[in-house]
């Protein structure tokens, strides 16, 4: 039964989309763009992200940073006119929630776009939709290859993908380490499946295959099969593709059996949430790929983003602290009001989509810059690498110091 309500919902959906803004009581009528969640001064953007549960940090960080540039953006007058809300709902990073919520923001035509969407397997739910009904989709908190290819016009991506984090990481691991018997623990999903795919790959460049693979079920703490399979193949290095805390919770484990590898995790874990539950008195390695910067408090009359970033969460979120996943959710709302900025006051979804294929060499700090295409839908692409030290992950890039550390003879 389900199946088919949803069957119709997706059959109906070029109807009712069609009739948006027909309705004489469709407040986006009066704009004369025919765009739902477009008034003559407000731009509504729909967010379904976690903001409890195991991967509640990673949404209410996404949508912090994101709402401290909007808020600022509004304080100064909005966007050709306009203000910019957030309707953001609570999935609990649970893919059916997802997908009812993305289904209410569709059916109920009061969104322009979708926006600031966290995880694989609550994303990847919504894509289907995203197809159908033509709606943007910009800045998701996910580096998931198939938000990637096939292209998809509807579908912007800021961060660089998980497939360029894993790639990187096995080359300083193989080059820079020597090692050799890498590992992986993985979240049972299409998020972990796709980090798994993307070491396997990047192994393969060196004709490596994992020497264990582990997994645990999501939303789930059960990493103790998983830890058993990889610690008795003496792997060397263990990738890590899940939620900071199973990541945090085999790490501790680990430790507590003088299981001591060097543990690499992707930047979906987050990076302040994981470093907090890892307990510290067990000696580990623990290095964590970025796709942005670190947060640092730079002077405040630097022009880099992650400095913007941190005086305007000072500013509207005084009480917060800095992180990785708010910088990143900052920078999705940086390129959502360009895009805005681009289309002009008569704003449709085509235009935006337009707008944001015009974007070149668009500067977000030092060595930060985006371009999109007709065809090109991926905006960053730069790696940084962090380690744990005192109980917070900081740059990184002294492989040679972590390979003596490690005590690596290649």
């Amino acid at each position: 039964m389900q199946a088919s309500f949803f069957a119709l919902i997706l059959f109906c959906l070029p109807l009712i989309l069609s009739m948006g803004g027909c309705d004489p009581s469709d407040k986006s009528a009066t704009t004369g763009s025919m765009s739902p969640g477009v008034t003559d001064t407000q731009i509504v953007l729909g967010s379904s992200l976690a903001l409890t549960g195991h991967a509640g940090y990673l949404g209410t960080q996404t949508l912090r940073g994101a709402e401290a540039y909007i808020r600022h953006v509004n304080d100064n007058g909005g966007v050709h006119g306009r203000s910019i809300k957030i309707k953001a709902v609570d999935d609990s990073y649970d893919p059916p929630k997802c997908l009812a919520n993305t289904q209410k923001f569709i059916i109920d035509n009061d969104v322009f776009a979708l926006f600031c969407y966290v995880g694989t397997p609550t994303t990847v739910k919504a894509l289907p939709l995203v197809e159908e009904a033509r709606i943007p989709l910009v800045g998701m908190f996910t580096g998931a290859n198939v938000l990637r290819q096939p292209f998809n016009r509807y579908v912007v991506n800021i961060r660089a993908s998980y497939y360029q984090e894993t790639k990187d990481a096995v080359r300083h691991m193989v080059n820079d380490l020597g090692l050799r018997k890498i590992a992986v623990f993985y979240q049972y999903d299409t998020y972990g499946f796709d980090g798994l795919i993307g070491t396997e790959l990047a192994l393969k460049e060196f004709n490596i295959e994992p020497v264990a693979r582990g997994w645990y079920i999501r939303g789930t703490e059960n990493i103790d099969e998983g830890l058993e399979k990889i610690r008795k193949s003496g792997a060397e290095a263990v990738v890590m593709i899940g939620t900071y805390d199973a990541c945090a919770r085999f790490i501790n484990k680990a430790g507590e059996r003088n299981y001591t590898p060097a543990f690499y995790t992707v930047s979906f874990v987050g990076a302040e949430e994981l470093a907090r539950r890892i307990k510290t008195d067990v000696p580990v390695k623990v290095l964590m790929s970025q796709v942005v910067p670190a947060p640092t408090d730079e002077p405040r009359n630097t022009t880099s983003t992650a400095s913007e970033y941190i005086t305007l969460l000072d500013r509207y979120f005084p009480n917060d602290t800095p992180s990785f996943v708010g910088l990143e959710g900052f920078l999705n709302a940086r390129i959502m009001v360009e895009g805005l900025q681009k289309a002009g006051r008569f704003l449709t979804r085509e235009n935006f989509i337009d707008a944001i294929e015009s974007i070149r060499n668009f500067k977000l700090g030092p060595g930060m810059s985006i371009t999109y295409g007709p065809h090109d839908r991926q905006g960053l692409e730069a790696i940084y690498f962090t380690r744990l030290r005192d109980g917070q992950f900081i740059p990184f890039s002294d492989w040679q110091g972590l390979k003596q550390e490690l005590e690596v003879t290649p």
